[in-house]
């Protein structure tokens, strides 16, 4: 047998081997149960407002993530400025923060008795233990995944179509919007659905900052935590955590075909 036979029937076995790895957990949580059982739970209180405090929270903080993070962005990626590898650095911390170290980051910036706690509690803005405390950690964790997706997209993108739009009188801005923004398409949506996937399944940090008020601050990761805990709770966590999968997966393939859209608008005629 030769060496490229051989080698050729290990990387199926392996690839194989991961895949039965990866899919088996996934699969057992819908089959774990019976189908009738897992709907009968997400009619359940606590599931119901699990999933939407979720929905609600994630949207909101991926919306301010994509606004205010693709212009900066955009600058960190296209301009060379001292310090630009200390922000990269910086920008990318939370990736490999512990989430409790990132809940209590939170707490010691934005407590009550945190760094800028006086002045929040001043202008009467109360984040702790309030769905507002669940966006801004959603938005802490959440936000480097597609920031560091975007500056990697802006920075392929070819200079001199962006300097002929400025040659023809665009403005920065102009540039940014009609150039910029849809050549880096593809990359943005694929830190964008990081970012939502990362958002919900957020619990360390939520649980630190925000706590687990059902209702309030309980997210679906925190809600199948609490009914995990519960002996008669575990098929709610069964499906509160199909719906995440779904919800997940069709994140991903949204994404994929967009992308894939994308690169045919690129290559075709």
């Amino acid at each position: 047998m030769s060496l490229g036979s051989w080698f050729g029937r290990v990387a199926f076995l392996a690839l194989g081997l991961t895949l039965l790895f990866l899919t088996l957990p996934t699969v057992a949580i819908f089959t774990d149960t019976s189908p009738g059982r897992l709907l009968d739970a997400l009619g359940e209180p606590v599931v119901l407002d699990a999933l939407w405090l979720s929905l609600k929270t994630t949207v909101i903080a991926v919306v301010v993530i994509v606004a205010v993070g693709t212009p900066a962005a955009y600058l960190v990626a296209r301009r060379e400025f001292r310090g630009r590898s200390v922000t990269l650095t910086l920008i990318e911390l939370p990736l490999v923060m512990p989430p409790a170290v990132a809940g209590i980051a939170l707490l010691a910036a934005f407590g009550p008795h945190g760094i800028f706690g006086p002045w929040i509690n001043d202008a009467g803005i109360e984040l702790v233990l309030q769905t507002a405390g669940v966006v801004v950690a959603l938005i802490f964790v959440a936000a480097p995944f597609y920031l560091r997706q975007a500056v990697a997209a802006f920075a392929s993108l070819d200079r001199g179509r962006l300097e002929a739009s400025r040659t023809l009188g665009a403005g920065p801005f102009r540039t940014f919007v009609r150039i910029a923004i849809p050549e880096a398409r593809p990359g943005l949506s694929s830190g964008l659905a990081l970012a939502w996937g990362r958002a919900l399944g957020e619990f360390g940090a939520t649980l630190m900052f925000a706590g687990s008020l059902q209702g309030v601050t309980q997210t679906a990761p925190l809600a199948i935590f609490s009914r995990f805990s519960d002996p008669d709770g575990f098929t709610a966590a069964l499906a509160i955590s199909a719906v995440l999968i779904a919800v997940a997966a069709l994140i991903l393939l949204s994404v994929k075909l967009f992308g894939a859209d994308r690169a045919l608008d690129r290559t075709g005629p």
